[in-house]
C-alpha cells in the first residue's frame, strides 16, 4: 500500500487564492441563440438536450488554465479527504499534463459558487446539490464511486438514539429533527417528499432545525441533541466504521430505496480535450492500494460512467415535487453554517 506520508502534501487552497486562478465563466450562449435551456441558467444551453450545458461553441470561451481545483463535497474534517485523494489528484496532474490544487468546501453552496465564477473545474458534489450545481454552475457530472458490476448507490435512512421512543415515521410529529440543508436529496429533499406520503409533513409537523452537514446530524442525533434525523447510510456507515459513533447507540427506523452518491465531474466550459482527459481520469484511476480504496474500499472499488439524465432522474423529479426553484436565491439557501456549540 502507498503511504500517505510519502506523497507529496498538497496546501489547501482558500477560496482567495484560488481567485487569480481561473477566468470569469461566461454563457454558453445568449437567450437569441439557444433554443433549449430546460432548467438550465439563462448563461447555459443545452442544445442536445442531455440536461447539461453544451461546450461554447466559441472557442474563446474555452478554459484551459495551467492549474486546475477540485473540490470534494463538504465533510466535518476537509483534511482528512485531501489526504484520501492526493493519489488520484496525482494521477490526474500525469493524465492532463497540469498542476491539480485541493480546495476544501465549507459548504454546498461553496462548491457550486466556486464553479459558477470558474475558480473550480473539478468536482465531487453530494446528490441533491448536484442538481444545483448542473442548473446554476454549468457543472457537467460524468463519473460515480461503485464497483466494477455497475453497482452504486445509498440510502435515506432515519435515525434516533435508542433511548428515544420514537419507532416509526409518524413519531416524529412534535419531535426535534435535523435536516441537512436545503438542497441535501437524503438530508431534505427525499425525506419532504416521502414522510409526506407516511403522513408527516416537515415544517408542519415537525420544526425543522438544519445542521449544515450528514456529520452533524450523526453527531447531533448521537448526542441527544436531536431526536431524530434524516441522513445518507454512506456517511453513517463511514462515522461508525472509523468508530466516531456507536452505531449501538443508534436505531435506524426507516430507510430508502438506493439512491446515487455523490458525482464527479467538471465544468461545461474547459477545453474538450481537458474534458476527456478529467473523464479518463477518473475512469482509469487504479484504486488498489490507495487511500481511496482504503477509505471508500467496502462500497466501491472504481469510478464508473454515469449521465446526469438517466442517473438523477429520480433525485430531479423529488425536488420538483417540492417545487425547487433553481436560482441564484435558492443558491443562498444551500449555505447552512454550523452553530457553535454553547460552552458548558
Amino acid at each position: 500500500m502507498i503511504r500517505l506520508t510519502t506523497t507529496r502534501k498538497r496546501a489547501t487552497v482558500s477560496m482567495a487564492a484560488i481567485f487569480g486562478l481561473a477566468l470569469t465563466m461566461t454563457g454558453s450562449a445568449s437567450a437569441a441563440t439557444c433554443s433549449n435551456r430546460g432548467d438550465l441558467d439563462k448563461r447555459y444551453c443545452d442544445e442536445n438536450g442531455d440536461l447539461v450545458a453544451d461546450t461554447p461553441s466559441d472557442k474563446s470561451k474555452w478554459l484551459n488554465p495551467s492549474t486546475l481545483v477540485f473540490s470534494y463535497t463538504p465533510v466535518e474534517d476537509p483534511s482528512v479527504y485531501e489526504n484520501v485523494f492526493t493519489e488520484f489528484l496525482t494521477y490526474m496532474e500525469k493524465k492532463t499534463g497540469k498542476r491539480v490544487r485541493w480546495y476544501g468546501a465549507d459548504s454546498y453552496a461553496s462548491q457550486v459558487e466556486a464553479m459558477r465564477s470558474g475558480r473550480l473545474h473539478i468536482a465531487g458534489i453530494s446528490t441533491g446539490p448536484t442538481v444545483f450545481g448542473v442548473n446554476l454552475a454549468g457543472y457537467v457530472p460524468v463519473a460515480i464511486m461503485g464497483k466494477d458490476d455497475g453497482r452504486f448507490g445509498y440510502k435515506l435512512q432515519l435515525i434516533t438514539h435508542k433511548s428515544t421512543d420514537i419507532t416509526k415515521v409518524s413519531d416524529l410529529k412534535g419531535r426535534n429533527v435535523a435536516h441537512v440543508t436545503p438542497s441535501s436529496n437524503s438530508g431534505n429533499q427525499a425525506p419532504r417528499a416521502l414522510f409526506k406520503s407516511m403522513g408527516v409533513q416537515p415544517d408542519n409537523d415537525y420544526k425543522v432545525k438544519y445542521s449544515g452537514k450528514h456529520d452533524n446530524s450523526i453527531m447531533g442525533v448521537a448526542n441527544q441533541d436531536y431526536e431524530a434525523a434524516p441522513v445518507a447510510s454512506s456517511v453513517l456507515d463511514r462515522m461508525v466504521e472509523k468508530g466516531v459513533v456507536n452505531r449501538d447507540d443508534l436505531r435506524v427506523i426507516w430507510e430508502s430505496k438506493l439512491f446515487p452518491t455523490t458525482s464527479y465531474g467538471y465544468a461545461h466550459n474547459l477545453h474538450p480535450d481537458l474534458q476527456k482527459s478529467i473523464r479518463d481520469a477518473f475512469l482509469t484511476f487504479d484504486w488498489k492500494g490507495t487511500a481511496l480504496d482504503k477509505e471508500f474500499g467496502k462500497k466501491s472499488d472504481r469510478f464508473i460512467p454515469i449521465t446526469f439524465k438517466e442517473h438523477w432522474v429520480d433525485i430531479r423529479t423529488i425536488q420538483k415535487t417540492n417545487g425547487t426553484v433553481y436560482s441564484e436565491e435558492s443558491l443562498k439557501g444551500l449555505k447552512i453554517k454550523k452553530k457553535k456549540k454553547k460552552k458548558k
